[in-house]
Parts: C-alpha cells; structure tokens; sequence
C-alpha cells in the first residue's frame, strides 16, 4: 500500500467515518497541533537518559494519539485522562518540593532540555487554545471528554513548566 493517496491533494482530508473537510478547518487544526506537539515531546525523548522520564513522556505521546483520535471523530473513552492528571500533579508536587521556590517569572531558557521543554510547554498551551476553540465551534466529544481532555491539557503544560525547572537544574544553567 502507498503511502501517499492523492486524497489531500485538493485540501482536503478524512476524518474517521470517511468525512471529508478542509484541511485548514480547526478540528483539523486542533488534532495537528497536538501531533506537532507529540513530535516535539519525541524530540526530547531521544536527548533524555532518564528511564522514568523517557517511559513519561512516552505515556504522554500515547495518550496525546488517543486525544487526537476523538478530536477526528472516533468515539471511544478515554478513561486513563484522570488518572494520569493525578499522577501529573503528584510528580509536580514532589518536583516543585525539590526546586527553589520560584518568586519571580523565569524566561524559557537554560540548557538545551530545559529550553526544549519550554518549547514543548507553549506548543502545549497553542494546543490547548486550539483544542478549546474547537469544543467552542463543533460537538466533538461529549461534555464530560472534552472536560477531561481540556484539564489535561492544562496539568500536561504545568508539568513541561517542572520538567524545564527540573532540567534547569541539572544542567546547572544559572540564568541572570
């Protein structure tokens, strides 16, 4: 089988179901951002040596892949998105625990994992707005998924926001 089907090539694309939309309309946006997002998350997974952060972010990108399914039509639960909000805030907490308390905001610099991870953290912010946008124009996913989906999303960020810091740390990057 091809790759390519020659389908998109007047700008459109399938959802799940066979519907065919335009590639620039937002629910196209929205799962495509959170798949720019996932490539990135990729990225910093092959500059990381940390077993447990590597199986995390592996985790993400998963879950990410199911969130993106919905956001194409396909209706299926997603019921790891709560649980995994909690573990996200359980390693935040204990994070946070452990780093200077911050007193001031900090610019998205440092090391190149604490900088990628900054990246990754506004990358998850434009796909939150887009995700909301989406909710806002067209019926998606159910109240409760789009609930879940969103508070993800926002506790995902949170959590790129402790890794950047954690990173920062560790590369000793003392930033004036």
């Amino acid at each position: 089988m091809s790759i390519y089907t020659k389908k998109g090539d007047t700008g459109t694309t399938s959802l799940f179901g066979g519907v065919s939309i335009e590639k620039d309309d937002i629910q196209v946006e929205a799962y495509g951002s959170l798949d720019e997002l996932s490539s990135f998350i990729g990225l910093a997974i092959a500059k990381l040596t940390k077993k447990e952060d590597i199986r995390l972010l592996t985790n993400i990108q998963s879950s990410l892949y199911e969130i993106m399914s919905v956001l194409a039509g396909y209706n299926k639960p997603i019921e790891s998105l709560a649980v995994q909000v909690k573990q996200f805030e359980q390693f935040i907490d204990t994070a946070e625990f452990n780093l200077p308390e911050l007193t001031h905001f900090i610019l998205p610099q440092g090391g190149e994992i604490s900088s990628l991870f900054h990246v990754i953290r506004t990358l998850t912010r434009k796909s939150e707005r887009k995700v909301v946008s989406l909710f806002h124009t067209k019926k998606v996913a159910t109240e409760d998924k789009a609930a879940g989906i969103m508070q993800y999303l926002n506790r995902l960020s949170d959590l790129f926001f402790i890794l950047a810091r954690t990173y920062e740390e560790k590369e000793e990057i003392v930033i004036k």
